[in-house]
Order: structure tokens, then C-alpha cells, then sequence
């Protein structure tokens, strides 16, 4: 793991007891900052628990610095170093972060449990506008236009999934992104999915304990032979969350916290 001892440029934020016995790493989604999970770590099923929360941006993501190697594997392996030295026994993370928390232990990085919030298993199941950004992005001469527009209409979109109080300072922190970031990093997702064709079975191959959780309006897609295939893991439990699209932490953050509390402590606490 030479690549996780070279990266220190963390952007943390924590909340709860120091001395708590259980530590549970938050991993936001792309182009997301830590104040994501802002509202879901003063919900009370998690504020009042045992449970000490470590929430990190996605370095590159949100305008923080990036690693030289911005592929999922690498991400995966410096982030299981930083639960690692953090003491983390749980891994939430919420799309390309559930997706690094699903490579954490998909590549023996990480032993679980995992809370995987909206991940991608294949590449038909992702938003099909980032899928065509991400391909015009490697088209000399036009590649260079096509992040910055997209940052421009990202905030957009999701401007009414974020309740309002909460807007602003997200859609700000969105607008913090780095095109040119943006367009390497999608580059390389992309190509992690197309490398395994379906996560499905890298995360049942796993073994170790996964909730993989949803909106009822999530905008990712999981196609019907990956939910029955989820469905027959005997390591992973499938959860909806009602009324949410894809920012389920954002527009659900008590029951998410709810969720997160019984995976790491147990539906009987």
C-alpha cells in the first residue's frame, strides 16, 4: 500500500463520544464535501449512540487536493489505510463513496461491516448524462468544455432534492469542484466498472457484512438480476428508504442514522 502512506491531505470532520467503542467512517458521494452527512450526524439514533463518526471528503472531490492516482483501487486502498489508523470498524459510504467502501472490501482492504448508500454495480445502472460527459470528456478538443458545463448544471439538478434549509451551503460546496479533476476521476470510474462488468459479485465474493441501501425515487439504477442476486447473498441486506431519491443521507437523515445505528450496533441496542 505504498499509495496510502504517501497521502496525509484529509478533509475530516467528526462528531461524537472520543472514547466511544465504536468508530464508523463516513464517506460521501461524488463532488461532495463532509457537510453531506452533516444533518445525518445529528440525528439522534446516531448522536445519542455510542459511536464515534469520522466523516471524510473523497480527496479530489469538493475542491480538496487529489492523489496522483485517482483510479477506485487506489482510492480503496488509501482510504482502508486511513480507517485503519483511525481505528474505523465500519465503513458508510454514500455512491462513489459506497462505491470505494464496496472496493475497500472487495479487494481485502477492509474486513466490514459496510453501509453501501446508493452504490453503482454496472455501468448501465449509472446516471447515462455522466456516462456520455465522462466519454466526451476524451474527445481532443471538445473534452476540455464538457466538465466545466457539467459542474454548471450539476447544482442544478439537485437543487430540489436538498431541502432547503440545507441548499445553499451544499450547492456551494458542489461548485467548489475542479473540472479538470473531474474529468480524470470519471475517466477512471468508468473504467473500474467496465473492468468488472457487475459488482454484484465482488461484494457477495466479500463475505463480510453489507447493507445496501436506497431511495424509493434513487436515480441510479439496479437491474433485476442484481437485486435478485443481492437478494440471494446471505452477507448482504437490501434496505429502501421512503421518499428519497438518490441524496437519501440529505432528504432522510433519521432514517439512514437509524439504519447506520442498527448495523453497527445491532437492531436490539
Amino acid at each position: 500500500m505504498s499509495g496510502a502512506a504517501q497521502f496525509h491531505a484529509w478533509d475530516v470532520r467528526e462528531s461524537g463520544p472520543a472514547d466511544a467503542p465504536h468508530r464508523v467512517l463516513l464517506l460521501p458521494g461524488g463532488l461532495c464535501s463532509t457537510a453531506f452527512y452533516e444533518d445525518l450526524m445529528a440525528a439522534e439514533p446516531l448522536a445519542g449512540a455510542p459511536v464515534r463518526l469520522v466523516a471524510v471528503t473523497v480527496p479530489g472531490h469538493a475542491g480538496t487536493v487529489a492523489p496522483r492516482d485517482v483510479s477506485m483501487e487506489n482510492y480503496a486502498a488509501i482510504t482502508a489505510a486511513f480507517a485503519a489508523e483511525h481505528r474505523c470498524t465500519a465503513v458508510v459510504g454514500h455512491s462513489v463513496g459506497a462505491n470505494i467502501a464496496l472496493e475497500m472490501v472487495g479487494g481485502g482492504h477492509f474486513a466490514g461491516p459496510v453501509v453501501l448508500l446508493s452504490p453503482t454495480f454496472s455501468r448501465p445502472d449509472e446516471s447515462t448524462a455522466l456516462a456520455v460527459a465522462t466519454r466526451l470528456g476524451r474527445v481532443p478538443g471538445l473534452g476540455a468544455a464538457v466538465w466545466p458545463a457539467m459542474l454548471r448544471l450539476v447544482p442544478k439538478a439537485l437543487a430540489d432534492s436538498i431541502p432547503e434549509p440545507r441548499r445553499a451551503p451544499l450547492l456551494a460546496d458542489l461548485k467548489r469542484n475542479s473540472a479538470a479533476f473531474c474529468r480524470r476521476a470519471m475517466t477512471e470510474y468508468f473504467a473500474y466498472l467496465d473492468r468488472h462488468g457487475s459488482l454484484v459479485p465482488r461484494l457477495c465474493g466479500a463475505g463480510v457484512p453489507a447493507w445496501v441501501v436506497r431511495g424509493d425515487r434513487d436515480e441510479v439504477g439496479l437491474t433485476d438480476e442484481e437485486r435478485a442476486a443481492l437478494e440471494a447473498c446471505p452477507s448482504v441486506t437490501l434496505e429502501t428508504v421512503a421518499d428519497s431519491g438518490h441524496l437519501v443521507m440529505v432528504e432522510q437523515p433519521a432514517a439512514v442514522a437509524r439504519l447506520i445505528a442498527d448495523a453497527v450496533l445491532g437492531p436490539d441496542r
